[in-house]
């Protein structure tokens, strides 16, 4: 699977220029030698939203169900389009855990204040680094916000801002994860992959303060 450089479209959009998600996403060897490839059967439930339908990608193993990829709605291509590209043959097809989960988001997109765990992401498929970014950026709350570089701090590695940038970038759990929290070190919002419009709204929606020139106005940073 070839994989070109990932950037940031006009519209502030995360883009990943690939025909498939990145191999990364699927793999579960990391112990050198080939990547072994899950190849499925991966199941989706969609999730309408003011937004557009958001797509939760799961799979069952032998624990239960796990989520593998939440993807944002995009603007140009219909949900079950950006799933079959990226997860072909999947089926559309749930079970009570995702069902809820996807109620729960539903609710979140609509304004309410609710908590959505990590129980059921398959946050095992990434390397330590990227772990402790995504559980890091899960504990921003509700009204705050972060930077990368605040972020990095946190870990203990106070230079790798681009890196936690870029494994943010790459949530592959948007929302469940809140990484519309964090935002550049200048107050602008930086990158999403709903879109900047979305970012700004998901922020607004929780008592962020955006002005018109798209900087982040509040002092309540966390970390």
């Amino acid at each position: 699977m070839e994989i070109a450089p990932a950037h940031f479209g006009v519209s502030g959009r995360f883009v990943l220029r690939v025909r498939d998600w990145p191999a990364d996403d699927l793999c579960v060897n990391r112990s050198g030698g080939d990547m072994e490839m899950k190849l499925g059967p991966f199941s989706y439930v969609l999730a309408p939203s003011a937004f557009g339908a958001l797509s939760i990608v799961w799979w069952e193993i032998e624990t239960g169900p796990k989520v593998y990829r939440l993807f944002l709605p995009d603007e140009q291509t219909p949900a079950e389009d950006v799933i079959q590209m990226n997860f072909p043959g999947a089926s559309s097809l749930s079970c009570p855990a995702i069902a809820e989960l996807g109620e729960r988001v539903q609710r979140f997109l609509a304004g309410e204040s609710i908590e959505l765990n990590l129980g059921l992401l398959a946050l095992e498929r990434y390397s330590e680094f990227q772990r402790k970014v995504l559980l890091a950026e899960h504990e921003v709350p509700r009204g705050w916000v972060s930077t990368y570089g605040r972020i990095a701090k946190s870990l203990g590695t106070p230079r790798a801002a681009r890196a936690v940038g870029n494994a943010l970038a790459r949530n592959p759990f948007p929302v469940i994860i809140p990484c519309h929290r964090t935002i550049r070190a200048d107050g602008r919002l930086g990158g999403y992959q709903g879109g900047l419009n979305m970012k700004r709204a998901l922020l607004e929606m929780e008592g962020v303060e955006v002005d018109d020139a798209g900087s982040v106005l509040t002092d309540q940073f966390y970390y």
